[in-house]
């Protein structure tokens, strides 16, 4: 018998526990080397646990929805054994074959990714039961949000969803916990809102420039560079500008201390099945505008499957929140610690706006900025945000670095 061990993969420093989702493999089972055998859900990611070699799995130590640490023990690999080969079945008489309107397919082994897996669990759905329609007949999370559950004495051999509780008036309502993430978002949030000292200033931005210089070459953008132009670059773009002009705004407090960075790590607010997360544009100064498009476009993607690394998330000098994208017209969005101000940007509308003494149609969007008035004052912050709005207003600006 040579017994390997499965652990725990390295958490970051930030983070010291994580949560066991589902095991895919039973003890007894054949594994193959780096097959996935459960997923270990953070307050930031979720990552995949792959088998360390080929083997039989012998023992599971910490069961589904158990809390871990860095390095810990999950399982046991006998990589000198194999899985007993199951028994024949008995020989029996030769049944007529039925129609085939009246044969039913086998479950499927549908594998699934992280965020669909975490849908369908709160569905209450089997994986096996889903069509796929990713590579390699993957569950998508697409797939995942259209699946229903079998109704009632249907033998599909999918699990039926937890039945809802009832109130004290006789309606219904269900508690469903919070996932790690979610648990940990809000407490950030609660964070930001008592140890940071937050205002929030407004502008408008006309985007009819933009817009045009993207209707001009969007075409001749994705051709060149394989990825469709958007708008999040231009206001990344705009931010890196005004956040040079008024670095204290990139800045963050430690103790009694400001920390004024001299680089700049962009935070892009991303929506995920698992909820908020913000994965970071290192060094965005340095980034062309299709660079910053395949990153933004990378991030949406798996964030989406739950493929986001850890480090990716970890950091950040400066934030954009693009409420924009929901139909939000104005918000206010709050500090993500321990950075001291946040962008947010919305979704741009044709609005009647004076012009030369006369009312036009532009599509106008608002800004907000939220900051930490500790540090920042009201003054470099107005004038970060009319520095970015400027950028905006004429792009050729940030061409000519102006």
């Amino acid at each position: 018998m040579a017994i390997t061990e499965v652990l725990v993969p390295q958490l970051s420093e930030s983070i010291s526990e994580a949560t066991l989702l589902n095991w895919k493999k039973q003890p007894g089972e054949a594994v193959e080397a780096d097959e996935i055998l459960i997923e270990v859900e953070t307050d930031k990611v979720v990552l995949e646990v792959p088998a360390p070699s080929a083997g039989v799995l012998t023992e599971i130590v910490k069961g589904d929805g158990s809390t871990v640490t860095s390095g810990e023990v999950l399982a046991r690999i006998d990589t000198a054994a194999k899985a007993a080969a199951p028994a024949a079945p008995a020989a029996a008489p030769e049944a007529p074959t039925a129609p085939a309107a009246e044969s039913k397919p086998a479950a499927k082994s549908a594998a699934a990714s992280p965020a669909a897996g975490k849908i369908l669990s709160e569905k209450g759905i089997d994986p096996a039961t889903v069509e796929g329609s990713g590579r390699g007949g993957r569950v998508t999370k697409g797939d995942a949000l259209n699946a229903t559950a079998a109704p009632a004495g249907a033998s599909s051999g999918a699990a039926a969803p937890a039945p809802a509780s009832v109130g004290l008036d006789g309606r219904p309502e269900q508690r469903v916990p919070m996932s790690r993430l979610r648990a940990r978002v809000a407490e950030r949030l609660l964070q930001s809102q008592s140890e940071n000292a937050i205002l929030t200033t407004f502008n408008e931005v006309n985007m009819q420039a933009i817009m045009d210089l993207r209707k001009q070459y969007k075409d001749q953008f994705e051709k060149e560079h394989g990825v469709k132009l958007g708008f999040t670059s231009f206001f990344v773009k705009a931010a890196v500008a005004a956040l040079k002009r008024y670095p204290v705004v990139n800045a963050s407090v430690d103790g009694k201390d400001i920390i004024y960075h001299g680089y700049f790590d962009i935070g892009i607010a991303v929506g995920s099945p698992r909820g908020l997360v913000v994965p970071i544009l290192r060094n965005a100064d340095q980034l062309s505008i299709a660079e910053i498009e395949k990153q933004i476009a990378d991030f949406g993607r798996r964030a989406q499957d739950g493929k986001l690394g850890l480090e990716e998330l970890t950091g950040g000098t400066f934030s954009i929140s693009n409420g924009g994208v929901f139909g939000s017209m104005l918000s206010t969005p709050i500090i993500n610690p321990p950075q001291s101000a946040i962008l947010g940007i919305h979704a741009t509308k044709d609005r009647p706006v004076a012009e030369n003494g006369q009312v036009v149609i532009r599509p106008m969007n608002y800004l907000a900025l939220s900051y930490d008035h500790r540090i920042i004052d009201g003054r470099e912050a107005v004038l970060a945000l009319v520095a970015m709005k400027e950028a905006l207003e004429d792009p050729q600006r940030l061409l000519l670095g102006i």
